[in-house]
């Protein structure tokens, strides 16, 4: 009786509680009738049915574009890294304690497959497509899935590591192929859009304008000459079309501080140099470029002032290899190459640009600015052995071990030479420093 009359007071509350509840519900319920009795309707402003889509978006373009940009997917097999620290194959304990087998499953590392994802552009109705390197770089199996969600094997017709510019094929013909533009023509402001196929979700666009053109010395490849417009992640190959739906770029990179988000720093490789990439690869099966056989370096605001210089245009010598096309030329150290064909240089990122786009053996005609510094092949300098932080040197760039052969053009072959030359320059001496076998100029 206890237990039945423990748990049956319970059951009754349990049961006033549904009723109340229920009462309090149907009382909501009533409420809720009275408010809303009648056929009251909310006033919206609607648009106009027989209004058209927008004349002023970019949808016509997008529309038109969408088909030429595809989603590439590769996979490539690597093999995965050891998981304990070498010093404990030898351990006595592990060894007995896993078995005699344990160095050798321990130390031979296991193949895995790696999938990864990217964009390509479509640029020839014979199947030809443009993406980055990186996209397959290292890849045994690459598939292109159309804008149609058709899947097709993909070959590597060749790749450029040094641009990030790959070209592959697909059997077939009648693709649709975007239309290629010119890229020297883009100015900083115009408008850019990128689109792409990005971590297998689909096509995406983003659109902004042009804040950059020549972008160089990111460290991002070796030859650097990008187009800075906004680009979406996982954007890699895809295309950077203008506002007539033109391809001018080819998405390569984005800077996003580690967040992996677009900050609107995104970077394209112009479809001219893609192109000229595209045409070494389909003849030749690779790209080989031209070199002078030079060091050059920009000419800072320091060296120009060190050097009498009024203008920060062109590209130092720093060094000149005797044997290569730069030296048999005629070409010195301490020349500026202001021109190339008839082309102003800017800097030596556009000259070592213009260069290594030119076919081997290619005739160049360089205007340079040239002093006289009366150097000898036996010239001999004074090894920095150590630099003050609190020296003006420390923050030109000079470091310990370079060997300074000349100061303001005077050659120097001892510590007494070499103190009597800086007194006697003053202010921001130009130096002519040997390091590891090539010479540059440093403004001290």
């Amino acid at each position: 009786m206890k237990p039945w009359r423990f748990w049956g007071r319970p059951k009754t509350m349990a049961l006033a509680m549904i009723i109340l509840v229920g009462a309090a519900g149907f009382g909501v319920a009533r409420a809720s009738q009275a408010l809303f009795s009648g056929n009251t309707h909310a006033s919206m402003k609607l648009a106009d049915p027989s209004e058209g889509p927008s004349k002023t978006g970019f949808a016509p373009i997008v529309k038109s574009v969408l088909p030429d940009v595809v989603n590439i997917s590769t996979s490539k097999v690597v093999r995965a890294q050891a998981e304990l620290p070498e010093e404990m194959f030898n351990e006595p304990f592990f060894r007995q304690f896993f078995g005699p087998g344990f160095d050798n499953r321990s130390q031979n590392p296991r193949s895995q497959r790696e999938d990864s994802l990217g964009s390509g552009v479509i640029v020839s109705p014979d199947g030809y497509i443009l993406t980055n390197n990186h996209v397959v770089e290292g890849a045994t199996d690459v598939r292109v899935t159309l804008s149609n969600k058709r899947q097709l094997q993909a070959k590597v017709v060749g790749a450029d590591p040094k641009t990030d510019i790959a070209v592959l094929k697909v059997e077939g013909s009648g693709y649709p192929a975007i239309t290629i533009g010119d890229s020297s023509k883009v100015q900083v402001g115009d408008y850019a859009l990128a689109v792409g196929d990005p971590f297998g979700v689909g096509q995406t666009v983003t659109m902004g304008i042009v804040s950059a053109m020549n972008r160089g010395n990111l460290g991002i490849e070796d030859y650097e000459d990008f187009i800075h417009a906004p680009i979406n992640p996982g954007n890699s190959g895809g295309a950077l079309v203008n506002d007539r739906g033109e391809l001018i770029g080819i998405n390569t990179a984005i800077i996003s501080h580690g967040s992996g988000g677009n900050q609107g720093i995104g970077f394209a490789v112009p479809v001219n140099l893609a192109r000229q990439v595209m045409d070494q690869i389909m003849d030749h099966g690779k790209v080989t470029r031209a070199y002078l056989g030079i060091v050059v370096q920009d000419v800072t605001p320091a060296i120009a002032k060190a050097m009498g210089q009024n203008e920060l245009h062109g590209a130092l010598v720093g060094d000149v290899k005797a044997s290569s096309p730069a030296g048999k030329a005629g070409l010195e150290r301490g020349d500026i190459i202001l021109e190339i064909n008839g082309k102003p240089v800017s800097d030596s990122r556009e000259l070592r640009m213009n260069i290594s786009m030119m076919k081997p053996d290619a005739d160049v005609k360089l205007k340079i600015l040239r002093r006289q510094l009366g150097l000898s092949p036996a010239t001999k300098g004074v090894v920095v052995t150590d630099i003050s932080p609190s020296s003006p040197e420390a923050d030109s760039g000079l470091r310990r071990g370079d060997v300074i052969q000349e100061v303001n053009h005077q050659p120097v072959k001892n510590v007494s030479e070499l103190n009597e030359a800086i007194h006697k320059a003053g202010k921001n001496p130009l130096l002519l420093v040997n390091r590891q076998g090539s010479t540059l100029f440093i403004a001290a």
